[in-house]
């Protein structure tokens, strides 16, 4: 099982995030390539390397571009939550702009804003502009072309600062209108963390304790203590570890809480794993210490077991539509399906029908469970558990004459197979212009150096 673990000694943001991903070695290439599916015009993003402190990490600034409103109506000027910090006076940091918190209708204000995880860029403007709701962020994110689980995933992240937002200030959530979250850079942080996620492959998250600052900060309506109170809500009831840190500023901000709530399986220690590989995700501003998030990859130790118990969902139906039934499963696999598949059956009196299968583990079962009944007509569902084996699992980079591909990689002691991963393929396939059988060939004879040794993975 292919695991990523958060060491956030130093808080977490949605870029030291995106960026510490990005330092595990994702091409590039390919993450801009899949960040356009957003369809989202209004910035610029600049990866760059950085060292700090004697490491190495991935720094990452969305730069929003300078234009009259109606030339780029999604790139709203306004100062993030995890971007507020423009000086320090004796030590406390004094803020500009607007606090996430801050969702008054003003839509004519002028406001100078700097980045502090992101802050790598200055704005000094004048301008008038429209601000965005969940339904807004949620359209923009529904009409991209992007996968159904970074869809899922980033309206969710988006949901949950929704929420707290408007638990803090005591509106409908509907009714809360934002200007950090809505953001062109706040979507691309959240976007890009779910797509960093689906090019790796990772199956469980886990995480160390947060750590944040204490003491105030200094916002547009007046003085707000750390944790921000969006922060707090979040954490509130969660079962989320949380350290004070003697560093007199934010380190947690909100869209990095809600990151990692939504990643994270466990909080604590990392677990036993075989460790692939590590990154950083670079701060831009001074803490007095490294201030950088790590993020290890690899797989859990006890991978080596060769089998496992698993739980197996099904149930028969005859009265739905095809389209519901695709949708049903979707749902299924959003929420943690190992495998769900339909297999043709003729029920009583000759009528033709589906069977509903899902593989589950035990820690998702209920949840299924409750979106069969939900999104089926069915009255009742059969459980039984079952023995599977399985050989060790791992996805690997490999390149090819037309470009770079993920390759799942399955091994059992000295016996070794690989399985090209469909999307990488059709993406060279199109950009090529080449057919995909051509592609699985190129892809396949890489992979073939790779089993034999020949080829190290990236």
């Amino acid at each position: 099982m292919c695991i990523l673990y958060f060491d956030c000694f130093s808080g977490i943001s949605g870029d030291m995030a995106m960026g510490a991903l990005i330092d595990l070695g994702i091409d590039t290439r390919v993450f801009q390539q899949e960040l356009e599916k957003l369809n989202l015009d209004g910035y610029e993003l600049k990866i760059t390397k950085k060292l700090v402190n004697g490491i190495t990490g991935t720094d990452v600034s969305v730069i929003l571009r300078d234009s009259d409103e109606d030339c780029h109506e999604t790139s709203v000027h306004v100062a993030r939550e995890d971007d507020r910090h423009n000086k320090s006076i004796h030590g406390e940091p004094v803020y500009k702009g607007r606090h996430e918190g801050d969702h008054d209708h003003t839509h004519d204000h002028t406001h100078d804003h700097t980045h502090d995880h992101t802050q790598g860029h200055t704005h000094d403007h004048t301008h008038t502009h429209s601000e965005r709701n969940l339904k807004d962020i949620s359209l923009i994110i529904d009409q991209s072309n992007l996968s159904q689980w970074v869809k899922s995933f980033s309206k969710a992240v988006f949901l949950e600062i929704a929420a707290a937002e408007a638990k803090v200030h005591g509106k409908d959530i509907n009714k809360v209108h934002f200007h950090e979250v809505g953001a062109v850079d706040s979507i691309v942080d959240i976007v890009g963390t779910a797509i960093c996620m689906e090019i790796l492959g990772v199956e469980k998250v886990f995480s160390s304790v947060l750590h944040d600052g204490k003491g105030t900060i200094v916002c547009r309506h007046g003085t707000i203590p750390v944790p921000v109170p969006a922060v707090m809500e979040m954490l509130t009831g969660s079962g989320i570890p949380l350290i004070s840190e003697n560093v007199g500023t934010e380190l947690v901000t909100p869209t990095g809480m809600a990151l990692i709530k939504h990643m994270a399986k466990d909080f604590g220690q990392m677990p036993p794993m075989l460790v692939k590989n590590s990154g950083y995700g670079m701060g831009k501003r001074e803490t007095g210490r490294f201030n950088a998030l790590r993020v290890v990859l690899g797989d859990m130790y006890d991978e080596k077991q060769t089998d496992e118990e698993i739980i197996v969902l099904e149930t028969n139906i005859d009265d739905m539509s095809p389209e519901i039934l695709g949708y049903a499963a979707s749902r299924l696999f959003d929420a943690g399906a190992l495998d769900v598949f339909y297999t043709p059956i003729y029920m009583k009196k000759g009528r033709p029908a589906f069977m509903l299968t899902v593989l589950s583990n035990a820690e998702t079962e209920n949840i299924l469970a409750d979106i069969i009944l939900m999104e089926t007509s069915t009255l009742g569902i059969r459980r039984t558990t079952c023995k599977r084996y399985c050989m060790n699992r791992e996805v690997v980079t490999v390149d090819t004459e037309y470009g770079k591909a993920r390759v799942k990689v399955a091994t059992k002691g000295d016996f070794k197979k690989a399985s090209p991963e469909y999307e990488d393929c059709r993406r060279i396939a199109e950009s090529a212009g080449i057919p995909l059988a051509r592609v699985y060939e190129a892809v396949m004879e890489s992979a073939a150096g790779y089993l034999q040794g020949r080829v190290d993975k990236k």
